[in-house]
């Protein structure tokens, strides 16, 4: 099934740009990437637009996303990673200029920590309608799902990354609490296909697909056959339409 022309909004990847602040993760430094880059790789697409996701090596820095959602231009969003106490002042400042998210980045760091979630998520949602994504260990999401499940709206990242424990993803979506990230397939120790057949039987609203571009830290990099992927699990153009861009398009809403 080809994907050129394919119509769709990119709800994950990220830019990386070396004019802003970069910091080791682990030991890690990002190669470039940049706007014109990541632009270049999706030539072949009908990219309606995506979200631009703050990495553990960018910190609370938000220059480097604003810089990139003005030159990428409409439809495209950002994704941040904020300190619990950010003013709200800020927060508002953030949300006119495209931001939509925070991360909560529990697997590499980064961010703010996982007992600021609920608080954090609720002032948030309250202030200016954003939800909380979250890069975690799918079994992990047991602990925090109490948590979870009383969040006004979350998303996962990757599918959850893990076999271990993505019944609580499964969990999560059919209580209408979350949504879920294909992603980053490169990351994952468990049959794909399965995962996404497995999530839109359980809530076809739920899954949203991005690139993960430039695929950081990734054993292998996103590519082409991720998408076709996706399009013979879906098997079904109202839901490849769904999940490539109508339900990114209702978690993103301005």
């Amino acid at each position: 099934m080809g994907v050129e022309g394919l119509k769709l909004f990119d709800a994950h990847f990220h830019i990386i740009d070396y004019r802003f602040p970069i910091k080791p993760n682990q030991g890690y430094l990002p190669p470039p990437f940049s706007c014109k880059d990541y632009l270049k790789a999706m030539k072949e697409y009908h990219l309606t637009g995506g979200a631009v996701v703050s990495g553990s090596f960018q910190g609370f820095d938000t220059k480097y996303l604003l810089s990139a959602l003005k030159e990428l231009g409409d439809g495209f969003v950002g994704v941040a990673q904020l300190p619990a106490n950010i003013a709200d002042e800020r927060i508002i400042h953030l949300h006119k200029s495209g931001i939509r998210a925070v991360r909560f980045n529990l697997r590499r760091g980064g961010s703010d920590t996982r007992e600021h979630i609920e608080v954090f998520a609720n002032r948030l949602h309250n202030l200016v309608g954003w939800h909380v994504e979250l890069y975690a260990e799918a079994r992990d999401l047991e602990e925090l799902y109490p948590t979870l499940v009383k969040l006004p709206m979350c998303c996962i990242d990757h599918l959850g990354l893990s076999k271990a424990g993505f019944h609580q993803v499964l969990r999560l979506i059919e209580n209408g609490k979350a949504y879920v990230k294909a992603t980053g397939f490169g990351r994952l120790n468990f049959d794909v296909a399965s995962a996404i057949s497995q999530v839109v039987k359980v809530n076809p609203n739920a899954l949203i697909f991005g690139t993960d571009l430039p695929s950081t830290r990734a054993p292998r990099p996103y590519s082409h056959q991720d998408l076709r992927l996706i399009l013979e699990a879906l098997n079904d153009p109202g839901l490849i339409d769904k999940v490539l861009y109508k339900n990114a398009l209702e978690l993103y809403r301005p």
